[in-house]
């Protein structure tokens, strides 16, 4: 009797020293899925838009932030509030960020900034459209073109003689 005992206590000691080895080789393994990367430090970045004309804010500017880090791109539109002012809080310290503004009857803004500080804030001046740029037209009083730098310098309009003949007197023969 006392050996059916101890044959089945170490029958039974025996399974579960099995199954607790198997348990444990099973944990050993490497894991299998997505690895946890935990997401970059990220920076507060606050934009301010302003009339350039007299620095009052634009309400309602779409502001658009295109991120490029590490080859993921990606891009979020924020609107200003009344005070002109958008705050954006998830991107990464070490990106390079194109911030673009669109508002309704001003110049379209777009620069590209490094974000290295955990906190940032920018002041955009935002201007009224002006003439169309054409490469045509003079600017800065210079064109590339001597002759007509000549030209301009003159104050004889191109078409006259710059040495205009006389008047002659005509007399008239008188009927006698």
């Amino acid at each position: 009797m006392l050996s059916r005992r101890f044959h089945r206590y170490s029958t039974v000691m025996v399974a579960l020293f099995v199954m607790v080895a198997v348990s444990l080789s099973a944990q050993e393994k490497t894991r299998r899925g997505r690895k946890y990367k935990p997401p970059p430090p990220t920076a507060k970045i606050e934009i301010t838009v302003l009339r350039a004309s007299d620095s009052k804010p634009i309400e309602n500017a779409a502001v658009i932030f295109h991120v490029d880090m590490d080859g993921d791109k990606g891009n979020m539109e924020l609107k200003t509030n009344e005070d002109g002012k958008s705050v954006i809080d998830v991107l990464p310290i070490g990106s390079v960020m194109r911030l673009q503004i669109i508002a309704k009857g001003y110049q379209t803004y777009g620069q590209d900034y490094k974000i290295e500080k955990p906190e940032m804030a920018l002041a955009v001046h935002m201007r009224r459209p002006t003439e169309q740029y054409s490469i045509y037209k003079d600017h800065d009083g210079k064109d590339g073109n001597a002759e007509n730098d000549k030209n301009k310098d003159s104050d004889e309009p191109k078409d006259q003689p710059k040495d205009k003949p006389a008047p002659e007197s005509q007399s008239k023969p008188q009927s006698k």
